[in-house]
């Protein structure tokens, strides 16, 4: 008897997950531990995924992570589904695919199945796996100057070849949805002014009100994930510092805690703490850009400049501390690569202390400001229920009434031994956008003074290592929320496969929420609100 033909239970308050696994699914589960993660692996038929689907997020609500494709020497594909949820252990659902199969099911049309939707049609660009019953794939990650049948993460693509540019198609129009008299789509992007990255929105309407928004990403797709394969670890991280430079101590942090769960590296707790302050001050003025991007689009020039005004401070204060602007360079496997002398300490204290003093009087002004309000109050709404189901994640998501953050729920670095609570707000507007991110620049401030009270003393870094193989799940709260990491190094030291899900790519999917059936003019108003990266996406 199989799960499929199973009565779906939940587990007694006595029963752990692992034993709820093994009586529901009748076979062997196997649990593993990734670092402090505790993680069960479910092998998983094909033909069982939308049941097991369901079970997971409908029954015992878990929330969908990522989706993994690793290729093994023969050819054969292993499907890796990640959920996570509180008091946990992660799940793995692992579906082997044989060297001649291109196809598995789809989820993306199911109830929960939403987060699932723009994983599946990244794999199908990039790994050829098909997704029966998926209604829209093709020409995602690869637009439509690549060659039909070319998938960049097969291990057959050779990089160093490029492919053959295919001519576009004269022909060629953009998807549309609304289909009615008078009936038209305004295209936005991809070029912006300014230093915006590359984004096209395909804005449909019958009238002044957004009907439906379609986004096209990825016009410079870099193939991050192909380059590192064969590299060495810590030329890897170089990349993963640098795909997305306004969260590169995140990014960095998630990729250093994968090697480290391969190796079995403890980090020094000194180390834990400076990775904790340098994140925390990461987040905080990646905050106070997002805050800038927010009063701009509203053109508040006084409150712009204000804003802009604290987040130059805080990267001369991070360029002084770390000797980068942007924390590159920052951490390393073992810990972190520079020490935090007591003058620095002082430094770092008490401009932080000012800046703390300064978004407090700036989010006084504005909540008092009608003007400013009447455009983010009741536009750009996101649902709680749409959140859930899209799996939104970091302030969006917590803006709308969902009350996930990976420091609370599997804490790393030294998160475990402060105190800082998880803002939430219900309404899933713009202004509750806003309104996190000021509160969580507060509880930003309130674990750096923690950290800065009494820092542990010892060694910043566990020092020299040897590179295993192994393969790791690695997960941090990036400022724009949970990104998830996978790591396979093998028998030579060299990364096999190096997978991230970055926090935009989660959010963009449900950008479309928040942008439709509001008016043409709310549309930038709403974007700044989401403060999301395109970089990210075009990993």
């Amino acid at each position: 008897m199989t799960l499929l033909d199973r009565t779906v239970e939940s587990a007694p308050p006595s029963e752990s997950f692992p034993e709820l696994c093994r009586r529901v699914w009748n076979r062997p589960v196997a649990v593993t531990h990734s670092g402090k993660m505790q993680v069960c692996h479910l092998d998983c038929e094909a033909q069982e995924l939308t049941q097991v689907w369901r079970w997971l997020i409908q029954e015992l609500d878990f929330a969908f992570a990522t989706l993994i494709v690793d290729e093994e020497p023969n050819g054969g594909r292993l499907l890796v589904y990640v959920f996570y949820r509180q008091a946990s252990p992660w799940v793995q659902l692992e579906i082997q695919l044989g060297p001649e199969a291109a196809t598995a099911p789809s989820v993306a049309g199911l109830i929960h199945g939403p987060s699932a939707d723009w994983h599946e049609r990244e794999v199908e660009d990039l790994c050829g796996i098909a997704f029966e019953g998926h209604p829209r794939l093709g020409e995602f990650i690869l637009h439509e100057d690549w060659p039909e049948g070319v998938n960049p993460m097969r291990r057959s693509f050779d990089p160093r070849q490029p492919p053959v540019h295919r001519e576009p198609d004269a022909k060629w129009r953009p998807a549309r949805v609304v289909e009615a008299p008078g009936a038209f789509a305004m295209p936005i992007g991809p070029v912006f002014a300014d230093f915006a990255e590359s984004a096209h929105f395909l804005l449909e309407t019958v009238g002044e009100d957004v009907i439906r928004t379609i986004p096209r990403l990825f016009y410079k797709y870099r193939g991050v994930e192909k380059i590192a394969e064969g590299e060495p670890v810590d030329r890897v991280l170089l990349l993963a510092e640098r795909f997305s430079g306004t969260a590169a101590f995140a990014h960095g942090l998630g990729f250093c805690q994968a090697v480290e769960a391969i190796c079995g590296i403890e980090v020094p707790p000194r180390a834990r703490a400076l990775r904790t302050l340098f994140a925390e001050l990461e987040r905080l003025r990646h905050h106070a850009a997002a805050i800038t991007g927010i009063c701009s689009s509203t053109a508040l020039a006084v409150a712009t400049s204000q804003a802009g005004l604290i987040e130059e401070t805080l990267l001369r204060l991070t360029c002084e501390v770390v000797q980068h602007r942007y924390l590159f360079g920052a951490v390393k496997p073992g810990g972190v690569a520079c020490d935090l002398t007591n003058e620095a300490r002082d430094r770092l204290a008490a401009v932080v202390e000012g800046v703390a003093q300064e978004l407090h009087e700036l989010h006084d002004m504005l909540r008092y400001s009608s003007s400013f309000l009447d455009r983010l109050e009741e536009v750009g709404i996101v649902k709680t229920k749409d959140a859930v189901s899209y799996g939104l994640v970091g302030p969006i998501a917590r803006a709308s009434g969902v009350e996930r953050d990976l420091r609370k729920l599997f804490p790393y670095a030294a998160y475990e031994s402060v105190e800082f609570s998880v803002p939430v707000e219900q309404e899933g507007d713009g202004y509750a956008r806003l309104r996190i991110l000021f509160r969580e620049a507060e509880q930003s401030v309130a674990i750096m003074r923690q950290i800065l009270l009494a820092p542990p003393d010892g060694p910043i870094c566990a020092g020299n290592f040897a590179c295993q193989a192994g393969a790791a799940l690695s997960a941090v709260e990036a400022p724009l929320g949970a990104a998830f990491y996978w790591l396979n190094i093998g028998d030579d030291g060299t990364v096999v496969r190096y997978r991230i899900t970055p926090p935009s790519f989660t959010n963009w999917h449900g950008f479309h929420l928040a942008a439709e059936n509001f008016a043409f003019q709310d549309f930038p108003i709403i974007l700044a609100s989401f403060g999301l990266s395109n970089a990210e996406c075009d990993r």
